[in-house]
C-alpha cells in the first residue's frame, strides 16, 4: 500500500477529522472518499496572528485501491519513509552472566527494556524505590520536610524525570527511529497516543506511575529483574576489566558488562567513579531559578484569546537571550499549568524542579530560567578548599555550594522572591498578586544572593528582554524560586565509539553520563548503549 505524506496543511483549531480529510484530498486532487487510511504524523501550533490560531499538521495519507495520483501531484509527493526500529542482531562474545543495569531512569529503563526484548535477561538496580512507594516518600517529604536520601524526586524508579511532567521534547536528530520507538513504547503502556504526533508532547507525572509499573511488569515477563534499594556502590575489575558490581557495600554481583545510567544527581556515585581512575570530564551546565506567572498571563499573552486553552490546553513558551556578558539566559522545562517542586536529594542542600500532572490544571506557569556556565567559572567560584577537588568534580562541588546555601538561607524551605526585589536586591516578605503554586514548604526572602552578582544580573536582563516578547513576563510580582542547579550533569563520564568507558564492560548511559538532556534523549541513548552490548555479546544462559 503506498502512503504520502504532505507537509503544511494550515487549519483552525477547531478542525476536525473530516475537515483534515477534505484538505488531504484537495492537495492530492483527489476526492475525500479515496482516501482509505489518514494519519496525523506531526501537529504544530501556529499562534503568529493572534486572530487566527491555527494547527499545522503533517499527515499520512493512503489512497484506496486502484486510486492514482496525477503525474503533477506525484512529482511533488513525498512517500512517507520508513521510521521502523530495527534491533541489531546479537553478537558472538560469550556473556556469562546477565548484564547489570544501573539506574531505572528513561536510560536505564528503556536499555533494560531492549536487552529482555532481545533475551540478556538484565538485572536492574535501583538505589530508591518503586515508583508507588516513592511518590508516597515524596508526598511525605512535601508536607513535612523529612527526607529520604535514597528515594525521593531525584531517585527511585523513573529517575527524575518522573517528577518533572513527562515532557518528551527533544532535538536530537533521529535517523534510526529510537525516539519513535520511545514514544511508541510510552504508548503501548498507556501513554495518549498523541505524543506520537504533537510538537510539544507530555505525559503527566500521575500517568507515568502507571506506564512505569506496565513497562517494569513487561521486563520482568522476559526474564528481567528489579532490585530496589539496591545501591551501586563499588565495581571489581580483573584482567584490566569489569567482573562485579558491589551492592550495599556488602554484596558482589558477578557481571561482564555493567550500563550505567546514575542520573545527574548520583554525586557519591561519581565520587566513588573517580577514585577508581575512571576517566571522566567536568562539563557545562546551567544555574538559576525557577519563575512562576498566573498561567492565564501565558494563555493570553501566546493565543491572543482567552478561549483559547479550552481547545489548545495551558500555553507554553521557549525563550533564550544572550546576555551582555555574552552567556546564555535561556528557559528551560517549563510546565504549563504546574508546580514548583522541592526537589532535594542530599540532607543541608536543596534545590528546585518543575513538574505537571497530566491535566495540567494548576494556576500557574513555571519554567527554570538558567545562566550558563562553563568549568572555568565554577572553579573559581566554589568556596575555599576547593583546590583539592578533582577536575573532574569541579561542577559537582559548586552545585553543592549553590545548595547548601539555599538550604541555610530559608532553614530548609524554598527561597522565594518577587521579581522586582530581586532587582533592587532587597528580600521579599510575601506574594504580590498571586501565590505561588509550590509542592513543599517555602519561604519568602533573598534568592538573589545565592548567585553570584553576575550570573543574577544576567538572569535579571533576560527577564526584561523575555518581557519584550511574552507581555508580563517581567512583571515586578513574577515569583523566583531557588535554587534550580541541576539542569543536567556537571559531569561526562568518557566513552569510546564502542560506548565503553575506561574500564571495559562499563557503559555509561544517559543525562547523568553527561550524554542527554531529558527524559527523551535520555531514553534514546539507553537504546544506543544496549545495542553496543548486543553486538558485542551473545545472550547469557537464562538461570545465570
Amino acid at each position: 500500500m503506498n502512503m504520502y505524506r504532505l507537509h503544511e496543511l494550515a487549519l483552525p483549531i477547531e478542525t476536525d477529522e473530516a475537515a483534515l480529510r477534505n484538505a488531504a484530498a484537495a492537495r492530492l486532487r483527489v476526492r475525500p472518499d479515496q482516501i482509505r487510511d489518514l494519519s496525523i504524523a506531526r501537529r504544530s501550533l501556529d499562534a503568529r496572528k493572534k486572530t487566527v490560531l491555527s494547527y499545522i499538521y503533517t499527515v499520512d495519507v493512503a489512497l484506496g485501491k486502484g486510486v492514482r495520483l496525477p503525474k503533477s501531484v506525484l512529482a511533488k509527493t513525498e512517500r512517507t519513509p520508513t521510521e521502523t526500529y530495527t534491533v541489531p542482531e546479537s553478537g558472538r562474545e560469550a556473556l556469562p552472566h546477565r548484564p547489570v543495569v544501573v539506574g531505572s531512569g528513561p536510560a536505564g529503563l528503556f536499555a533494560a527494556y531492549l536487552l529482555s526484548l532481545s533475551g540478556y535477561y538484565p538485572m536492574i538496580l535501583e538505589r530508591g524505590d518503586d515508583a508507588v512507594t516513592r511518590t508516597k516518600k515524596v508526598r511525605h517529604f512535601f508536607e513535612t520536610g523529612e527526607l529520604d536520601t535514597s528515594s525521593n524526586i531525584q531517585f527511585g524508579e523513573g529517575g527524575a524525570g518522573t517528577f518533572s511532567d513527562g515532557k518528551l521534547n527533544t532535538s536530537v536528530k533521529d535517523p534510526g527511529g529510537r525516539g519513535r520507538f520511545v514514544r511508541e513504547t510510552f504508548v503501548s503502556f498507556g501513554a495518549d497516543p498523541a505524543i506520537l504526533y504533537e510538537q510539544k508532547p507530555h505525559i503527566g507525572t500521575d500517568v507515568l506511575t502507571g506506564i512505569l509499573l506496565r513497562m517494569r511488569e513487561a521486563i520482568e515477563a522476559r526474564g528481567g529483574e528489579f532490585r530496589f534499594r539496591s545501591q551501586m556502590t563499588g565495581l571489581s575489575t580483573s584482567g584490566g576489566r569489569l567482573r562485579a558490581v558491589e551492592i550495599g557495600g556488602r554484596e558482589r554481583l558477578p557481571t561482564e558488562a555493567v550500563i550505567l545510567a546514575p542520573g545527574h544527581s548520583a554525586r557519591d556515585t561519581f565520587r566513588m567513579l573517580e577514585n577508581m581512575g575512571l576517566k571522566m570530564e567536568a562539563k557545562a551546565f546551567a544555574v538559576g531559578f525557577r519563575i512562576e506567572h498566573p498561567q492565564a498571563m501565558i494563555d493570553l499573552a501566546q493565543y491572543g484569546r482567552a478561549d483559547a486553552r479550552k481547545l489548545l490546553g495551558p500555553a507554553a513558551y521557549k525563550l533564550t537571550h544572550t546576555a551582555k556578558d555574552g552567556r546564555g539566559v535561556y528557559s528551560f522545562c517549563m510546565c504549563p499549568g504546574g508546580y514548583v517542586v522541592n526537589a532535594s536529594s542530599e540532607a543541608g542542600h536543596l534545590c528546585v524542579n518543575g513538574m505537571s500532572y497530566h491535566a495540567r490544571d494548576s494556576a500557574n506557569a513555571n519554567s527554570a530560567l538558567l545562566v550558563t556556565v562553563s568549568p572555568s567559572d565554577y572553579r573559581s567560584l566554589t568556596p575555599t578548599g576547593f583546590e583539592d577537588v578533582p577536575e573532574s568534580l569541579a561542577g559537582l562541588l559548586f552545585q553543592r555550594s549553590l545548595e547548601r546555601a539555599a538550604f541555610e538561607s530559608a532553614g530548609g524551605n524554598v527561597v522565594q522572591q518577587l521579581f522586582s526585589d530581586f532587582e533592587r536586591r532587597v528580600p521579599s516578605s510575601g506574594p504580590g498578586g498571586y501565590a505561588s503554586c509550590l509542592k513543599g514548604r517555602g519561604s519568602f526572602g533573598d534568592a538573589r544572593s545565592l548567585l553570584p552578582d553576575f550570573l543574577s544580573d544576567d538572569l535579571a536582563e533576560g527577564i526584561r528582554a523575555f518581557g519584550r516578547k511574552i507581555k508580563g513576563f517581567d512583571r515586578p510580582d513574577a515569583i523566583l524560586s531557588g535554587i534550580e542547579s541541576r539542569s543536567s550533569s556537571p559531569v561526562r563520564i568518557l566513552r569510546d565509539e564502542g560506548m565503553e568507558a575506561s574500564i571495559p564492560g562499563l557503559y555509561p548511559a544517559g543525562e547523568g553520563a553527561g550524554y542527554a538532556g531529558g527524559i527523551m534523549s535520555a531514553a534514546m541513548d539507553g537504546l544506543r548503549v544496549a545495542e553496543a552490548v548486543i553486538r558485542r555479546y551473545r545472550q547469557p544462559a537464562a538461570e545465570s
